[in-house]
């Protein structure tokens, strides 16, 4: 099988669960050192948070494709540790804004650094021209599941 597409459906579904196996382990790991303040999806939280910087509560439920009220108990708990706050809107005054604490900023930018770090070190045992076959995969991979690109410099984005 020289071409690629040659590969039949389910091998390739396969290669795919098990590298995504490989990255939520990473994604485990580098949640580690907070779990026991923070879930993972009070991380997605603050990671939508810090991208997007200040969204309302539908806002914020529409980013996550969840309930308000699921985005709500998530908040509640986040402002009580201190990771996320509400500020009256200036312009609408009827209107709460959400947003990360400094605190919570930081908390996305350590438990991505880690991420990173880790996945940089599997990408090291790879050979120049697999890494470029990946990048070319994984691009290919999200715009077909309509996944926006985000900035390489944006690591809140690339955080969940």
């Amino acid at each position: 099988m020289s071409d690629p597409g040659d590969y039949p459906t389910e091998e390739v579904v396969t290669a795919v669960l098990t590298a995504s196996r490989v990255l939520v382990a990473v994604s485990a790991r580098s949640l580690a050192e907070v779990e026991d303040r923070l879930t993972l999806a009070q991380f997605r939280v603050l990671v939508v948070l810090e991208n997007r910087r200040r969204l309302n509560l539908n806002g914020l439920a529409d980013a996550l494709d969840v309930t308000p009220s699921t985005a709500l108990r998530t908040i509640d708990r986040l402002v009580a540790s201190g990771l996320a706050q509400r500020q009256e809107n200036a312009a609408n005054r009827r209107e709460v804004v959400l947003s990360a604490t400094d605190e919570g900023a930081r908390v996305v930018r350590d438990v991505t650094g880690r991420r990173s770090a880790e996945i940089a070190e599997i990408l090291a045992g790879m050979s120049a021209r697999k890494r470029s076959e990946l990048i070319s995969a994984f691009k290919s991979f999200s715009a077909a599941a309509n996944e926006p690109a985000p900035h390489p410099r944006d690591l809140a984005v690339l955080g969940w």
